[in-house]
């Protein structure tokens, strides 16, 4: 029976790898289709205003709930888990455009601003993100309670969606234009972080056995490529434009690849590791 139930995870683990590997692959493609009637745009982020929107939406919504099932070790667990917490705001919040850089896409500034028409589906999405938040909050909290999860595991998982879930509706509540204006790039900026910081745990992990040399340099290189691509998506997007060469979207598809890499090696890493979480 015990050889049964670990033959299942492995397979549960392996299959949640191999999508979140996916997702990127179905961004990339929802994209290149939309390329072919928008052309090239600044960002990745700016397809959400394209047909590739509910591709985007549906891809980032999975990772997601992948990486809550995935959890992981120690310290990993709860950057797995606040990288999930991200994701949906990614998502369900759009980034800001300047004038012309998506057609048919009016925005009241000659910077980048927030598109006014858009501003009920974030409502929809920012308070069914809050609601659910909160309710996986309370449960976790209830299960705990019963002693069906060990809250002296979870409990800095739990802290940081709490303070997540505060901040989003405090600022969704009494600062909207400040969220419109600002939350995706928030929400990418600290999901892309806290994957090198996960990159990072992976390559120098407190449990043992230690990755082989292979692996520590793959892993390292992914957290250094993700740093360096964080640093250049800060500095590049104030400036980016709807002309010229799509700079921030380059940057963009080189993170969404390093996520990918990430997930292919650690599929390879730990192809046969039964159950990675819970300690």
């Amino acid at each position: 029976m015990a050889s049964a139930a670990s033959t299942s995870l492995e397979r549960t683990y392996r299959y949640l790898r191999i999508g979140l590997a996916g997702t990127v692959i179905a961004i990339f493609v929802a994209i290149a289709q939309a390329a072919t009637t928008f052309g090239w745009l600044t960002s990745i982020s700016d397809y959400f205003y394209t047909p590739a929107r509910d591709v985007f939406v549906g891809a980032l919504i999975a990772v997601s709930l992948a990486l809550f099932a995935l959890s992981g070790r120690g310290a990993e667990r709860a950057l797995l888990d606040a990288a999930a917490l991200f994701a949906p705001l990614i998502a369900l919040v759009p980034t800001t455009l300047a004038p012309g850089a998506v057609p048919g896409i009016d925005v009241p500034c000659t910077g980048r601003c927030f598109p006014p028409a858009y501003e009920a589906d974030v409502a929809n999405g920012v308070v069914v993100y809050l609601v659910l938040g909160m309710l996986l909050l309370l449960v976790a909290l209830l299960l705990g309670a019963l002693g069906q999860v060990s809250l002296a595991t979870v409990w800095p998982s739990l802290l940081i969606a709490a303070v997540v879930l505060a901040v989003t509706g405090l600022t969704w509540a009494f600062a909207r234009d400040a969220f419109l204006q600002n939350a995706h790039f928030i929400a990418t900026t600290a999901f892309f972080a806290l994957f090198a910081a996960v990159a990072v745990r992976n390559a120098f992990p407190r449990q043992d056995p230690p990755p082989t040399p292979v692996f520590r340099v793959l892993y390292t290189t992914i957290a250094v490529g993700l740093v360096l691509v964080l640093v250049a998506y800060v500095v590049l997007l104030p400036q980016a434009s709807g002309s010229g060469i799509p700079i921030v979207l380059i940057v963009e598809a080189i993170a969404l690849a390093l996520f990918f890499v990430f997930w292919v090696v650690q599929g390879i890493e730990k192809w046969s590791d039964p159950d990675p979480s819970l300690l």
